[in-house]
């Protein structure tokens, strides 16, 4: 039977490949303090370093045939390994974050978008009805130059009428219906002229 305190580390590692229980306790007794010692320097949590030290160590405890002894020192090896793990540890905790801020913002936007897109439909109920209680000569005269993107001009045309006549109608219209939307609650963008 391996002596595990006196076995060089190579020699420990063909051990753990047998799944020898104690010659893993004495590889995590040699190196676990500098395998958690980095990771810690690198995530600056010891409760994440923990986490990095036992997944090196299982690692080990399951692909034992990684490490090869002609290319390095087994604690070369783990700390790398502890290294990597870290590092990735790291770039995953920031893109998780960045993903969360992304949706906060995102959430906060679209909040806000059905927020204003709610208060524009009520506003724009309130001008429909505000408009239905015109006069039918005003009415028209502001539909067709307002919703329907005519000049005064082309509006006198299409209802067969003086450009002076026109523009008054839609004046007077328009003055009718700030005063319908006043007592409604909703502030006109618009000013009288």
């Amino acid at each position: 039977m391996l002596d595990v305190t006196t076995a060089s580390d190579a020699a420990l590692v063909v051990a753990i490949g047998r799944w020898q229980e104690s010659a893993l306790a004495e590889v995590y007794r040699r190196h676990a303090g500098a395998v958690h010692a980095l990771a810690r320097r690198v995530l600056g949590s010891p409760a994440a370093a923990d986490e990095v030290t036992q997944e090196v160590f299982l690692d080990l405890w399951h692909r034992p045939e990684r490490f090869d002894p002609a290319r390095g020192a087994l604690r070369t090896f783990l700390m790398t390994k502890a290294h990597g793990r870290a590092v990735d540890q790291l770039r995953s905790e920031t893109s998780r974050r960045r993903r969360e801020e992304a949706t906060v913002r995102d959430t906060a936007t679209a909040g806000y978008d059905v927020e204003r897109a709610a208060w524009d439909l009520a506003v724009a109920d309130q001008v429909r009805q505000a408009l239905g209680s015109l006069p039918a000569a005003e009415r028209r005269a502001i539909e067709l130059a307002y919703f329907a993107g005519h000049t005064y001009r082309e509006v006198a045309d299409l209802l067969d009428q003086p450009e002076g006549t026109v523009k008054s109608r839609i004046r007077s219209g328009l003055r009718r219906l700030k005063t319908a939307l006043a007592h409604q609650g909703v502030e006109a963008a618009w000013t009288d002229s």
